[in-house]
């Protein structure tokens, strides 16, 4: 059985993979993200789990890479991760009652033989109407920090999101449905 290695620091995919049971270690990818205006927003997902992938691939000889890259999309535009309770709060009173997307792309890359494969996987989010009080209360927790969109459906920011209409698992940082029979494709049976 090849290595397998999450190229992510993200301990939220950590968790995913080790909940399905999957045998890997973490090596972060050291990408510089770049947000190419040109691209679509899955087609932008695809591209930077690739090049995450990739760079970690170059390390290897007998390994699958997995790679990953998830962001919110509200009104066509890209929420990414915010770095002050100020833009939490903005963030967050921006999606605050309405719905968005959270698209998440994925690589997998067999160095061996060099067969890479790479999807993205889009999940619908409705957020309930906030108070300014709970989006203060919720920025006050610190959750909201370096999490895309401000939030963490698995935390405490599950309180705010009415309902989703997707997977689950992709809002949190990684498809584990797409990804098990994505991984198929190189041998590896998660069932």
């Amino acid at each position: 059985m090849k290595t397998i290695i999450l190229a992510s620091a993200s301990p939220r995919r950590r968790e995913l993979l080790e909940g399905i049971g999957l045998k890997f270690r973490v090596e972060p990818s050291n990408y510089a993200e770049a947000r190419k205006a040109h691209l679509r927003p899955d087609e932008l997902a695809r591209s930077i789990s690739l090049e995450k992938a990739k760079i970690v691939a170059s390390h290897h000889q007998n390994a699958l890479v997995i790679a990953a890259d998830t962001f919110i999309v509200f009104e066509g535009k890209i929420l990414g991760k915010p770095d002050t309770e100020t833009e939490a709060r903005r963030m967050l009173e921006t999606i605050s009652g309405k719905s968005h997307s959270v698209i998440t792309g994925f690589t997998i890359i067999d160095t061996e033989n060099n067969k890479a494969l790479s999807r993205s996987v889009e999940t619908k989010v409705y957020m309930k109407k906030m108070t300014p009080g709970e989006i203060d209360d919720y920025v006050k927790s610190k959750e909201p920090l370096d999490k895309a969109g401000g939030y963490a459906i698995q935390g405490l920011g599950s309180v705010i999101v009415e309902k989703i209409e997707g997977d689950y698992f992709n809002v949190i940082g990684l498809p584990l449905n797409a990804l098990a029979e994505s991984l198929k494709e190189f041998g590896v049976n998660i069932l």
